[in-house]
């Protein structure tokens, strides 16, 4: 058993205070959001259970998969699951859609064909990758846009809601529609970013080259180093990987240390010889990212031009043996 939720601070005044005014047309006799969520993924059954805590009314849920029904008995274990357009009649207020990426649109013209959207309910998705427009065939029938993206990685369990005090929130929304996003996001407890329509893709891809590509790059790391006899990799990376991570994030470029930021085209030659023997599919991802490395340190000042040209040979050689 998961311990209770308790309620989130949501600002001096809590959520009651505002919302009546964000949001035209709300009932007065209630001040607080009658929700709904579509999807209960990882995302959906977090914040689901976040509005809940800040005071919002959470009415219904879909979700029918083994691990949605476990997510939701941990993360809302009173709220109805419900079909999809059920839930988004009963969403009086707000229908928080947290469907994958290409399904999304899918979902949202089922919705609006079906009827089961009405004029002037919030209509809101958690993907990073869409903007407004996914979102067209609710506003044809009346429902007002909102695309609230959190900047977490999720594991669907309790632990979550502790991860998004002060995270940020990727928001596009309608001009009208920013201080009620701005105010639903301080219930998350989080932070506003206002993301533009056309920015989103960039948005969102930023995000997945840090975050995704850096457990790909972590696990190849740990996989090379069990390679090399290392009994317990995590234990020699995550030191070396926590410092690195934080250096970066206050330093840029100037974190940048090791052998291509130095020009040392030796013993950058010697890892990819010993890559294409015992691991070649790591060589690719290498390249890469030596390349990149050494873009970035020479733009910095941190390689000279003069003192990379050895380097760059040996990338660029090793690059041309893997494409033959």
């Amino acid at each position: 058993m998961s311990a209770p939720l308790r309620p989130r601070p949501a600002g001096p005044s809590g959520p009651a205070a505002s919302w009546d005014s964000a949001v035209p047309g709300a009932r007065a006799t209630s001040r607080l959001l009658t929700v709904g969520v579509v999807g209960a993924g990882r995302v959906g059954a977090v914040l689901g259970a976040a509005l809940a805590a800040a005071g919002h009314r959470v009415v219904a849920v879909s979700g029918s998969s083994g691990a949605s029904r476990a997510r939701l008995a941990l993360l809302l274990p009173e709220v109805p699951r419900r079909p999809v357009a059920a839930v988004a009649h009963a969403a009086a207020d707000l229908l928080l859609i947290a469907a994958p990426d290409d399904r999304l649109a899918g979902v949202v013209t089922d919705l609006a064909e079906q009827g089961a959207l009405h004029p002037g309910q919030i209509v809101a998705h958690t993907s990073g990758a869409h903007g407004l427009a996914v979102l067209e065939p609710a506003v044809a029938v009346g429902a007002r846009p909102l695309a609230l993206h959190p900047a977490m990685t999720f594991t669907g369990t309790p632990d979550d809601l502790a991860r998004l005090d002060g995270i940020s929130y990727g928001v596009t929304a309608p001009a009208e529609l920013r201080p009620l996003a701005a105010r639903l996001v301080a219930d998350l407890g989080g932070v506003p970013e206002w993301v533009a329509e056309s920015d989103r893709p960039l948005y969102h891809a930023a995000l997945a080259h840090g975050a995704n590509h850096l457990v790909t790059l972590v696990n190849e790391a740990t996989d090379r180093l069990r390679d090399a006899g290392v009994s317990r990799p995590e234990k020699v990376l995550a030191p070396l990987l926590r410092a690195a991570l934080e250096n970066a994030l206050r330093l840029g470029d100037d974190a940048l240390t090791g052998p291509v930021s130095r020009g040392d085209a030796g013993t950058v030659q010697r890892h990819l010889a010993r890559l294409a023997a015992t691991a070649p599919e790591s060589v690719p991802a290498y390249l890469a990212l030596a390349r990149r490395t050494a873009d970035r340190a020479i733009a910095a000042g941190r390689l000279r031009p003069v003192d990379a040209q050895s380097l760059l040979g040996v990338l660029a050689d090793s690059g041309r043996e893997v494409a033959a």
